[in-house]
């Protein structure tokens, strides 16, 4: 090759090289411009839904005046096992009455809540505004409100209050089932008692349950900073519809560590429309305690596949039994639909109206059978807790049978009882020691499986009994004395 072509190949080499990175540069500075116009635009996506939901998003603050103590305790917002669980300890401040006297106190909560209707409804959650002698709502405009309590709703957390007005802005409610892992949500909502705080993330999670924070638990999973203050705020799309109701954080601090819950919409919707009409939630049952079919037990069951939920129990005289279901029967589909989970099997039972007849495609030793069955109603109280009566209304007790869920949830694996699911406040039960969470082994020294078992043996046993309990790893008797 000569010394011309040798010139002329590197000049043309140059050249090659000098329009390669001259292309490349203004590559890189469109991609970073396009980038920055990508979060321009969530940044005014943002935007715009703080200005649609806030006016709608209220600041609630409530009272509750406790009877005489000779020490006391002030915990904030109230002291609530539920907001022990999620949010820690709050600091406590002992303090003594005067010449040891019962003194009166009162204890002050706050939280949040969303005006759903133009002429004042609320939605919020029991744990903010359930016990509250009184409720006051602000608005971000500074308006403010004493609120009446329309009715609450304990085992899903949901309350609906009310203030006097109306033309008043509200929220639009949203597809909590269209909701994908990954969408973008917003939390509103008064952290701290800091009004009309917007934090943003995405969902990370659907359909959570078996938390052990309310009874029927199907929560979206979020990491929107959600923080005490938060509960009964709205957590919306980026469309500004609400799709769930913030309820709960995990907390080892007592803040905000990357995992919110919130109750979808949709279950909001149902007890909402009870609420409103008729101030209590009227639901469904079968009488059939289920339990998680395990690839252990669909081995056993001689199944194919771990597919649907196995009926563990039958309840005497229950729609269940009326309809022919049976201990061991594999439940697969309810009205067409799969089966997967204990927890949306329950739910689906208790929001479905009482009378209402459904088709369960079970599978019963190898073969494959229908079964209809007509729902009943869960009798409950004005709580929404399952009812007492005799002598466990007496003692102040609510107790019910330990399901294999339950037991593993409270380590009572392996253990025959019964669980103590309430103690009312000044009671019998509370009195001699009784806790929530304990479990009844023997009464008298006779084992118990059943709250009829307990019932029974109360009322046929004398005015003193010997209660062998458990709680947690220990184990203790007490002396439970009945009055006259």
């Amino acid at each position: 090759m000569t010394t011309r072509k040798v010139k002329w190949m590197t000049m043309l080499v140059a050249l090659l090289v000098s329009l390669s990175l001259g292309a490349a540069l203004p590559a890189t500075g469109i991609a970073q411009e396009r980038g920055l116009e990508n979060l321009r635009q969530t940044g005014q996506a943002f935007r715009s839904v703080a200005k649609k939901v806030s006016p709608a998003v209220v600041f609630i603050q409530v009272e509750k005046e406790l009877g005489g103590q000779n020490v006391g305790e002030f915990l904030f917002p109230f002291d609530d096992d539920f907001l022990r669980r999620f949010f820690g300890d709050a600091p406590q401040f002992k303090f003594r009455s005067p010449k040891n006297l019962p003194q009166k106190r009162r204890e002050v909560g706050q939280g949040s809540g969303f005006i759903i209707s133009a002429d004042g409804y609320i939605l919020t959650n029991n744990h903010v505004v359930g016990d509250a002698d009184k409720v006051r709502v602000k608005l971000q405009d500074g308006r403010q409100y004493t609120a009446e309590i329309v009715g609450t709703d304990p085992p899903t957390d949901l309350a609906i209050i009310r203030i006097d007005e109306h033309d008043l802005p509200y929220l639009r409610l949203g597809d909590s089932n269209r909701l994908e892992v990954g969408d973008w949500v917003l939390a509103v909502g008064n952290p701290f008692g800091l009004s009309h705080t917007l934090t943003a993330g995405i969902v990370s999670a659907k359909g959570r349950s078996g938390i052990g924070i309310n009874d029927y638990e199907d929560f979206i999973q979020t990491d929107a900073a959600i923080n005490p203050g938060n509960s009964g705020g709205p957590l919306v799309d980026l469309d500004g519809r609400v799709v769930g109701i913030n309820t709960a954080i995990f907390s080892r601090s007592g803040g905000y560590m990357g995992i919110g819950f919130a109750i979808p919409i949709n279950m909001a919707k149902r007890i909402r429309e009870q609420l409103v009409e008729h101030g209590r939630v009227t639901r469904g049952r079968i009488g059939a305690y289920i339990q998680e079919l395990t690839p252990e037990l669909a081995e056993a069951f001689k199944l194919d596949k771990a597919e649907g939920i196995v009926v563990a129990r039958v309840m005497d005289d229950s729609p269940a039994q009326k309809a022919g279901l049976k201990q061991g029967d594999v439940i697969l589909r309810m009205d067409g639909k799969k089966v997967e989970r204990v927890t949306r099997f329950r739910n689906r039972i208790a929001f479905t109206a009482p009378g209402t007849r459904v088709r369960l495609a079970i599978v019963r030793e190898g073969k494959h059978k229908t079964i209809d069955v007509t729902v009943g109603k869960l009798e409950t109280d004005q709580q929404g807790k399952p009812t007492e009566t005799g002598e466990l209304a007496k003692l102040g007790l609510s107790l019910q049978t330990l399901t294999p869920e339950l037991a593993e949830r409270l380590d009572y694996e392996g253990e025959t009882g019964v669980l103590v699911t309430e103690v009312a406040a000044g009671s019998i039960a509370r009195i001699a020691g009784i806790e929530r969470g304990d479990l009844i082994l023997e009464i008298d020294r006779k084992p118990v499986s059943t709250p009829a078992q307990v019932r029974k043996l109360l009322q046929n046993g004398g005015k003193n009994h010997l209660v062998l309990l458990r709680h947690g790893e220990n184990s203790r008797y007490l002396s439970l004395k009945l009055d006259d």
